[in-house]
């Protein structure tokens, strides 16, 4: 049986503030299942991730092999379900190792596809696809609690939310975050060559040459033609009860919207993120939200410092591949320690209803 400890870290936040779900928690479920749902209304599928008693096996699921047991009995965890929402392009597979970590505490992890931004399909990345995302989240907890083989083991009242990238952009809406397509026009006309990439994309690069000044050209023409709603997006689903966002997206968000969050909101920044400038992303959210947990600033991390495992590079556009790489110097080593900061502070706000079985 394999069961990965609580850190010290984990067992004394949990223990001030008065958890007592992880004070003598034992570990007995032997693997991590998996399981998929169909998405309601048209959604995407969901991936599931739960407690087993069931041995864990080698799954190829390209381009990568996961540890898991397919379509394994559940069995009961902490009564409390984690919803997981990806960043652009990507899917269930790069969060894997915080799901294990997540399933190791007791909680089920479910993960929609978000449509149109996501491994297979990518048309509708930014905020055609950030409008919907929040709705998805909330499908995808109908989807968990229509499953006769899960809504047993769970209690829906508190579900919490972790986001990376453009999901990060989803866990701040939830968190009762404002925004608007035009927020996100005028971030990128005034500050187009400093934040390019948030802007555009994948799509291309500035790489300092005679071409840059038509790229800024194209893609504020491209911008102006799709993004000139005014109109507030605001996203609510009463049974988020906690949400943690991870180098998110947040240049188009009211800033004020996010000084008072309406949950206990959780930021995980990096300083070396060359996708999403920080000072205008996850660091303008930090400076903005005095009540926000600063769960972790990696200042060596880039962008990808939320995926683990990491996408190989040989799968990775050339562009992807610049954006996601790990900035030299920083060690990976730390990122199970990452995710066990992030464990605890659900675990806090979610308020487990028992020790794993």
């Amino acid at each position: 049986m394999r069961c990965a400890p609580l850190s010290r870290f984990l067992t004394r936040l949990l223990a001030a503030t008065a958890v007592t779900w992880a004070a003598g928690a034992t570990c007995a479920h032997a693997g991590m299942g998996l399981a998929v749902l169909p998405g309601l209304q048209g959604d995407g599928p969901v991936t599931v991730f739960y407690p087993t008693p069931e041995a864990d096996q080698p799954v190829r699921r390209s381009p990568f092999t996961v540890l898991v047991a397919p379509q394994a009995a559940p069995v009961q965890g902490n009564g409390r379900l984690v919803v997981l929402s990806h960043g652009s392009g990507g899917g269930p597979w790069v969060h894997t190792d915080l799901a294990r970590a997540l399933v190791d505490a007791g909680f089920m992890v479910a993960l929609p596809e978000h449509r149109g931004d996501n491994a297979r399909d990518a048309a509708e990345a930014g905020p055609v696809s950030w409008k919907r995302r929040p709705e998805e989240v909330s499908r995808a907890i109908d989807a968990v609690a229509a499953a006769p083989q899960f809504a047993p083991l769970l209690s829906l009242d508190r579900v919490g939310v972790v986001g990376q990238s453009a999901g990060g952009h989803t866990a701040l809406s939830l968190a009762g975050g404002e925004w608007s397509p035009k927020r996100f026009l005028a971030h990128c006309e005034a500050h187009l060559a400093e934040d390019f990439n948030a802007c555009v994309g994948t799509f291309t690069l500035l790489t300092g040459g005679w071409l840059d000044g038509l790229k800024k050209a194209v893609a504020l023409g491209v911008l102006r033609q799709r993004f000139d709603d005014a109109e507030p997006v605001r996203a609510h689903d009463p049974r988020i009860a906690v949400a943690v966002a991870g180098v998110p997206a947040a240049a188009d968000f009211d800033l004020e919207s996010l000084r008072k969050p309406r949950i206990p909101l959780g930021l995980v920044t990096a300083g070396r993120d060359i996708w999403l400038t920080p000072g205008w992303h996850g660091e303008a959210v930090a400076a903005a939200c005095t009540p926000c947990t600063r769960i972790a600033h990696l200042p060596e991390a880039g962008h990808s410092v939320m995926l683990s495992p990491a996408p190989p590079a040989d799968v990775l556009g050339r562009t992807d591949r610049h954006l996601l790489a790990d900035p030299e110097g920083f060690d990976r080593a730390v990122l199970p320690a990452l995710d066990q900061r992030i464990v605890a502070f659900l675990a806090q706000h979610l308020q487990p209803l028992a020790a794993p079985r």
